[in-house]
């Protein structure tokens, strides 16, 4: 849908991993980036360095030698001005706007011309069905229209009308009677449009080549929630209900794919990120859903009769005395360093290249060894032949809850010298559920429930203090990342607790030698 590009880029960071991934993308359209160095007025900004920086980028993306001659804006949106001078400072963004007008070409677009628009993206309303966003490429489209549903050149056309046309005014969609190209529109009253599809007129049928959507990297597992305390929060349970919602997310979001298997629910998923967006306030599973969902594990793929992964770019930025325990994780989980760039200031960054399965887990263990302070993005890169050597797990174990009832304070407080606590007293528990991080690599099963044994004999001092650790707060992503493979996590509308796949202690054994 589009002419031009901004690649906004900090003046103190430089290119991110999630910038290498947009504009490859541009480049590859044929797309002469306009270069927009932002937030020049911050302590610490290196706005000459970003810009070599970002024609590195470019060189290493193979972009021409007109793409590699772009122009560069310097801006700070926080006080609102922009220059094309490194050296001076702005006094609105005026130059910003000329350098659009100046470097964007204008598209030639006739609106009496047949009508042509392709689907870029899309969007579901439980009222209308999918909608479909995407610009107008010439002639003029209406409600209740007659159209042909084209997916590709050489596809069979499929009559349809069109139910309503919106177009966005700010933030809002407002309903139009008519739009001309140029126009960036959606529609609704088509079920058979997907991403790439091209709309016409019935007696002009000139379908454009289908959009190629990246296919996903990830699968996870949903599957209904068995777990002993599954009734008590949430209204929705069954499979068919999960089902329904995961096919409603697939609907909007074409970068997720679905498929059915016994009775679990896979989900592949293009990128790494929450699978269920519409979460209201104070709930972690979506509009009352109780879930369990497994650990994530990539998607291989087999080209040229070779086995390939999923693999990232990595960009960390950590303290100088964190580095090396940074690397040592880094190395241990298959990542190869590209680059490394210290500031002068106390802090380096590291980039790497690291299979995707590297990551999964990678976010805990790194807030852990920079104590908070570290900065960490990547992004997806490409298919290549996988790393044929085992991939680091987990080092610790967990704490298991060998049978059901409420936590009590004192068995905690015996517990923690084995290790660090999910859970707080009062919370209910049930065997197989996982309540804390063991010390050691392997798993322990623990009576969480345990009271004191009291007597009629009179101690001859004061009863023991009971002092107890903070438990560590779960957050959805904490908890995916988490787990190993023979562990779920249970969602519901008001808590996320992790358990194994085996609740049974003799079940887990058996599978364990069934594994080996």
């Amino acid at each position: 849908m589009v002419d031009g590009v901004l690649l906004l880029v900090d003046a103190v960071e430089g290119p991110m991993p999630q910038t290498r991934f947009v504009t490859r993308k541009a480049l590859a359209l044929g797309l002469k980036p306009i270069v927009v160095v932002n937030k020049v007025d911050r302590p610490g900004a290196r706005a000459q360095w970003v810009v070599n920086q970002t024609f590195d980028l470019f060189d290493k993306l193979g972009a021409t030698e007109e793409q590699l001659d772009f122009p560069v804006v310097y801006a700070s949106a926080l006080e609102g001005w922009a220059t094309r001078k490194p050296d001076e400072k702005g006094e609105n963004l005026k130059p910003l706007f000329e350098a659009i007008l100046e470097y964007v070409p204008m598209r030639d677009e006739n609106p009496d011309e047949p009508l042509q628009l392709q689907i870029c993206s899309l969007d579901y309303n439980s009222y209308v069905g999918k909608i479909g966003i995407g610009r107008i490429r010439r002639g003029r489209i209406k409600a209740a229209q007659d159209v042909i549903v084209l997916n590709g050149p050489n596809s069979t056309p499929i009559k349809a009308k069109i139910n309503q046309v919106l177009m966005f005014e700010g933030l809002q969609r407002v309903q139009v009677e008519q739009a001309e190209a140029g126009d960036i529109v959606l529609i609704n009253g088509i079920d058979e449009i997907g991403v790439g599809t091209t709309l016409c007129p019935p007696d002009v049928p000139d379908a454009l080549p289908l959009l190629k959507v990246d296919e996903p990297t990830l699968t996870m597992n949903f599957l209904v929630n068995a777990s002993p305390l599954a009734g008590r929060e949430g209204k929705f349970l069954t499979s068919r209900q999960i089902r329904e919602r995961l096919e409603r997310e697939t609907k909007s979001n074409v970068a997720m794919r679905g498929r059915i298997s016994g009775r679990h629910r896979h989900l592949h998923r293009a990128r790494p990120r929450r699978a269920a967006p519409d979460h209201p306030a104070g709930e972690h599973a979506p509009r009352g859903l109780r879930i369990a969902v497994s650990r994530p594990r990539v998607i291989y793929k087999e080209v040229g009769g070779v086995k390939h992964e999923p693999f990232e770019v990595l960009t960390v930025d950590v303290e100088d005395a964190n580095q090396g325990g940074v690397m040592e994780e880094l190395g241990r989980r298959r990542g190869e360093l590209l680059d490394m760039q210290p500031d002068g200031k106390g802090r380096v960054r590291l980039d790497y290249r690291i299979p995707a399965r590297g990551l999964i887990g990678f976010q805990g263990e790194f807030m852990t060894l920079t104590r908070g302070t570290g900065i960490m993005s990547h992004v997806f890169d490409e298919y290549a032949p996988a790393k044929a050597d085992q991939m680091a797990e987990r080092r610790n174990g967990v704490l298991i809850s060998q049978d059901d009832g409420a936590i009590v304070a004192y068995a905690i407080w015996k517990l923690q010298e084995r290790g660090r606590m999910f859970v707080s007293p009062g919370e209910p528990v049930y065997e197989g559920m996982i309540v804390g991080i063991h010390s050691r690599d392997n798993d322990l099963t623990v009576n969480p429930i345990r009271t004191k044994q009291l007597t009629n004999i009179r101690a001859s001092g004061k009863d023991e203090a009971i002092d107890l650790v903070p438990p560590i707060g779960l957050t959805l992503e904490y908890a995916v990342e988490f787990i190993a493979d023979d562990e779920l996590v249970e969602i519901t509308p008001k808590s996320i607790r992790l358990r194994k796949r085996f609740l049974k202690e003799h079940e887990r054994k058996r599978e364990s030698r069934a594994a080996a």
